[in-house]
């Protein structure tokens, strides 16, 4: 039997039904092949604007605690045991003089060396520039071992007992000296771990600074709390001052100090991998290899007093002196300093009339043009100078000789100069 005429038109309308059924689906189906992207895209954009939450989420869940009881855990950290690998880059702003600025940094010391490459009088100033990696090793008060690896080279500083060594493995110089007394290495006043940056800064905290906790961090594998050191005072160059101190020691493990004009950091130490576990005799076993030149240095101590030797105490901090700001208070080491805190400005009197050095009688020499071209001429009451920038620390020389140095801005430094 031939199916009746409304039958086929039922059938006609469903199929035309399900047709249009499968083109919505196929629709819905191009149309989420499009959407879903978008919508990635939205959330991968919204997760990229979440990262530092994100990343502050994973910090480590320490006990809550007060930044002079933070104060307190660093300067009760009794750490004798230590070994571990410390990467620190130095950032002064240095014109690039294809080197030369390093070459005068450690040039600068070989006056009081011995001649030698491994002298770490001259060897550690290195580390005021550009980045490095250490090794540190650390076993009680008479074995530290600091070594300083360079492209194919290392320098390595090595006290133990009696003995101190330097050894430049470039050069295949050795220097040697000897503390008076067993367990009182020589004291070098540049910093190479986090802890000499923090040590240096956290005894100078006054009235002028911000002292906060601002939170925790992992460092080396280690949770730590951030501390936050901060000037109160303006015209300094100093912005902020990040130390991350491991939780369970009290070691500082990573320093980081930005300036106030912004920017990458002017100095960034911290440790990449750090061990408590006392190190191995070895690590500070150390004989001159065969063929190689030794220098002898003098024995420590001499010519110093009281821990002081020509007006710097051991923490390279200018001695105070009577009638402190005037021109009788210059102590032995020829200056004075005025200000307080961060603003604190040193002045000495160069005894070079005519402003910057020239090397030569007449004034007009190629090394006054050089040092010439590198800084700001400035006048003021005080008259004409020349200022000399970094990110951190500023110096103004004056034409009748005075010089003006400190962390703080240019303006400072002129103020200073004619008050002075």
């Amino acid at each position: 039997m031939a199916p009746y005429e409304s039958d086929d038109s039922t059938g006609a309308a469903q199929a035309e039904d399900e047709l249009r059924a499968e083109l919505r689906a196929e629709r819905r189906r191009k149309t989420a092949r499009y959407v879903v992207p978008v919508a990635v895209v939205g959330v991968a954009a919204a997760t990229i604007g979440l990262v530092p939450a994100l990343a502050d989420s994973g910090d480590p869940d320490l006990p809550k605690i007060t930044a002079q009881e933070l104060i307190d855990k660093i300067a009760k950290s009794d750490v004798q045991q230590l070994s571990g690998t410390v990467k620190i880059s130095t950032d002064l702003g240095l014109p690039d003089l294809g080197g030369l600025e390093s070459g005068l940094l450690s040039g600068a010391t070989q006056g009081s060396g011995d001649g030698s490459s491994a002298d770490p009088t001259s060897k550690l100033t290195e580390l005021a520039s550009g980045t490095h990696t250490l090794r540190v090793a650390a076993d009680g008060p008479e074995k530290q071992k600091v070594s300083v690896l360079e492209s194919g080279a290392e320098y390595s500083l090595i006290h133990n007992g009696t003995d101190v060594w330097g050894y430049d493995s470039k050069s295949d110089e050795v220097y040697h000296s000897t503390v008076a007394d067993s367990g009182k290495a020589e004291q070098h006043e540049t910093p190479a771990t986090p802890k000499d940056f923090a040590d240096e800064v956290l005894k100078s905290v006054d009235g002028t600074t911000s002292v906060t906790v601002d939170g925790t961090a992992h460092v080396a594998g280690r949770d730590a709390y951030r501390l936050v050191v901060k000037p109160r005072q303006s015209g300094t160059t100093v912005g902020a001052i990040s130390i991350a101190v491991d939780a369970k020691t009290g070691t500082p493990l990573k320093f980081t100090l930005t300036p106030s004009s912004g920017g990458a950091a002017v100095v960034d130490a911290g440790y990449t991998q750090v061990s408590f576990a006392k190190p191995a005799a070895s690590t500070f076993d150390f004989t001159p290899p065969k063929g190689a030149k030794v220098t002898e240095g003098d024995e420590t101590g001499k010519g110093a007093e009281g821990g002081k030797a020509d007006g710097w105490d051991r923490g390279g901090k200018a001695s105070e002196a009577p009638g402190h700001g005037s021109a009788e208070g210059l102590d032995k080491s020829g200056f004075d300093v005025l200000g307080k805190g961060w603003n604190s400005i040193a002045v000495l009197d160069s005894g070079s009339k005519g402003g910057v050095p020239t090397g030569s009688a007449s004034g007009s020499g190629d090394l006054s043009g050089f040092l010439g071209s590198l800084g700001d001429p400035v006048s003021g009451k005080f008259g004409k100078g020349t200022v000399f920038s970094t990110r951190l620390i500023n110096a103004l020389i004056t034409d009748d000789g005075k010089v003006y140095v400190g962390a703080v801005d240019k303006a400072a430094l002129v103020k200073a100069a004619d008050a002075g």
